[in-house]
């Protein structure tokens, strides 16, 4: 009982410092991550073993942490290295990308299309979001599209926050799609037994209606900060050059993006795990760049990694002491046997719980529960699969901490001179959550039911 009051009470001081801004989240992640490993584990629990499978170093040195035939390679306790490694390989891509550019090519090139009109850029960049992160990990569609988006935000002088944010729910709206757009969907695909047309005929479906509402209404909420400071006429047609300056590194980055979505994509046939493909992929751009290797790594984040490593240990206290399963037992309770109310807590409760903590550990610890109840209520486990799906995966949009996409954004906004703090990110991606959630809940009461 001390240790999940003390776990529970270190991930509130930790939420409350994050949120209220004065001091730099990773050392709030990494102090209070410090704080469960000591009292926690080390005074409450006086467990050894819980400490070194949070730091989940171990499994780095076995085969099925780089390569897995047939079962998931997600980590589900613990730091998520794979997710780590994978982040740090994602950015010093981009970054070679961003060096070679490729983002000034590509963001000139849309802007060009819809003739330097902000809404229409705006537009094309939320299904943009959505279609690639049904096939690409949402982190990757993010660390992409925002850098495009700061670039043409500098170009023509507007607000690039209003389009950070609505990529970051278009791409985790998208990654509920498929069963390799968002980690949670890896888990319970792999563990029931679902394959990628399975969850494109069903989580597909609702993703598919809930983005056409969520783009009228990021469209309604930020139509008026969307206007662009510079008209298209009075435009410096020399700050348009579309040239490319460096045609083999613009070659070279092009392919190596080609060869991350194929991996990706591919990634459940060829065994590779989403650790060794970044980490490949990290090598093969550094080989790449030669003599400018160094100024990547150097350009590399790594206040956002850090925040991560900090969160996983804090979250990895909930899962040690059994906070997670508290929460999972509790909806078996008070759902008896009224299959609308049972669908209805799996959304919202798997929803707000993934706002808050990581949605990888929730779905693991959730994947028993349902199996339980679909057992013991009669319903379809496929059915609360679904749902379960699609509130681990939406729910997670409403806070900065809730995907690991939301860090990502919001880091490369922050790094580039935007800030979003906790009340501007909240006041848009709330209501856009909840709105999908309802959205959610509707379809798979009428359609399973």
């Amino acid at each position: 009982m001390l240790a999940q009051i003390l776990a529970v009470t270190i991930f509130l001081v930790m939420f409350i410092m994050i949120i209220t801004e004065k001091i730099e989240r990773h050392y709030v992640t990494l102090g209070c991550g410090l704080a469960t490993l000591i009292l926690v584990f080390g005074l409450a629990m006086k467990d050894l073993h819980a400490i070194w499978e949070t730091l989940n170093i171990a499994p780095m040195f076995t085969l099925g942490f780089w390569y897995e035939a047939g079962t998931a390679s997600e980590s589900t306790s613990g730091i998520n290295w794979a997710t780590i490694i994978f982040i740090a390989g994602m950015m010093i891509m981009v970054e070679g990308m961003a060096k070679a550019g490729f983002f000034r090519w590509l963001c000139m090139a849309i802007a060009k299309m819809v003739k330097f009109q902000t809404v229409p850029i705006f537009l094309t960049f939320m299904i943009m979001s959505a279609v690639l992160a049904m096939f690409i990990d949402s982190i990757t569609v993010i660390l992409f599209l925002a850098a495009v988006t700061v670039e043409l935000a500098q170009l023509l002088k507007f607000n690039p926050i209003p389009m950070i944010l609505a990529e970051i729910f278009c791409a985790n709206l998208g990654g509920s799609a498929t069963m390799c757009g968002d980690p949670p969907n890896i888990i319970i695909g792999t563990s029931l037994g679902y394959s990628f047309s399975d969850f494109i005929m069903n989580t597909g479906v609702i993703a598919g209606i809930s983005l056409i509402v969520v783009v009228l209404y990021f469209y309604i909420v930020f139509r008026k900060q969307l206007v662009a400071g510079v008209a298209s006429e009075e435009l410096d047609t020399t700050k348009c050059a579309n040239k490319i300056e460096n045609k083999k590194g613009f070659i070279i980055s092009c392919i190596i993006f080609g060869v991350a979505i194929v991996l990706l994509v591919t990634h459940a046939q060829t065994g590779l795990t989403v650790a060794t493909i970044g980490l490949f992929i990290s090598i093969v751009t550094l080989i790449a760049a030669g003599k400018s290797a160094f100024e990547l790594l150097k350009k590399v984040d790594y206040k956002t990694i850090l925040f991560f490593v900090g969160l996983f240990v804090v979250v990895g206290g909930l899962e040690q002491t059994g906070t997670l399963e508290i929460i999972a037992a509790f909806i078996g309770k008070i759902s008896g046997g009224n299959m609308y109310l049972m669908l209805a807590i799996i959304i919202w409760i798997s929803g707000i719980a993934s706002a808050f903590i990581d949605n990888i550990p929730f779905a693991a610890t959730m994947i028993p529960v349902i199996k339980s109840l679909a057992a013991t209520q009669g319903i379809d486990l496929s059915v609360l699969a679904w749902a379960l799906a699609m509130g681990t995966d939406v729910g997670g949009s409403a806070t900065p901490i809730g995907a690991s996409a939301n860090v990502v954004g919001t880091s490369v906004a922050a790094k580039e001179g935007y800030p979003i703090g906790w009340g501007k990110y909240c006041k848009y991606m709330v209501p856009a959550t909840i709105i999908v959630m309802v959205i959610s809940m509707l379809i798979v009461w009428m359609r399973y039911l």
